[in-house]
């Protein structure tokens, strides 16, 4: 123990350790010097607005800052937005990033995707407007005709012209239903009459 100790306060242990510090300082300088002259430590490019651009135009701003990007199609129409337009984007606006960095954007598709109209015939209007908005259409107006089943949906209008189960329409159309009122018709008394 005695001999460790007087090894650890001789002099070539110092002059061991001494050179050990500087090599290894001089290392890490050298390491830290290499990593600013690869990564571009501390140069930033700052991320530009590209809402409601086209992917022309992204691509133009883009490539000017030496910024890649990735196009994620979305299936979600935005009508605030222009078709085919940059809707989001990932890093935002304003953020800083590295040269080179890519940039995700969303891009509005052309419209509302279509979705086909459930069959509501003969259900009741409570029921039919449920089924529709979870297709993701909405009840305009409801207008009564004489039939025996009061709130009952008889014909679906859109646009004014009537449509059958299974039409396609673009989704957040707004249709009508056409729905009896609980009398019964003058044409069904009648035949009612004429058979007796």
């Amino acid at each position: 123990m005695r001999n460790f100790l007087s090894f650890l306060t001789s002099k070539t242990f110092l002059i061991q350790l001494g050179l050990a510090l500087l090599v290894s300082g001089v290392l890490i300088f050298l390491s830290m010097q290499w990593l600013k002259s690869t990564t571009d430590h501390g140069e930033f490019v700052q991320v530009p607005d590209l809402s409601k651009k086209s992917v022309t135009e992204m691509r133009d701003v883009l490539g000017g800052m030496d910024l890649r990007y990735e196009v994620v199609d979305s299936a979600n129409f935005d009508p605030q937005y222009p078709r085919f337009s940059i809707i989001e984007q990932n890093p935002p606006a304003g953020s800083k990033v590295k040269k080179n960095r890519k940039i995700y954007v969303t891009v509005n598709p052309s419209g509302y995707k279509t979705v086909t109209v459930p069959d509501i015939i003969q259900v009741t209007r409570r029921n039919a407007t449920s089924m529709l908005r979870a297709v993701g259409l909405d009840v305009d107006k409801v207008t009564y005709i004489d039939e025996l089943g009061k709130d009952m949906v008889y014909r679906i209008r859109f646009e004014g012209k009537y449509i059958k189960p299974g039409d396609k329409l673009a989704r957040t159309s707004s249709i009508e239903l056409v729905c009896g009122n609980g009398t019964v018709p003058d044409e069904a008394r009648i035949k009612a009459q004429t058979k007796e």
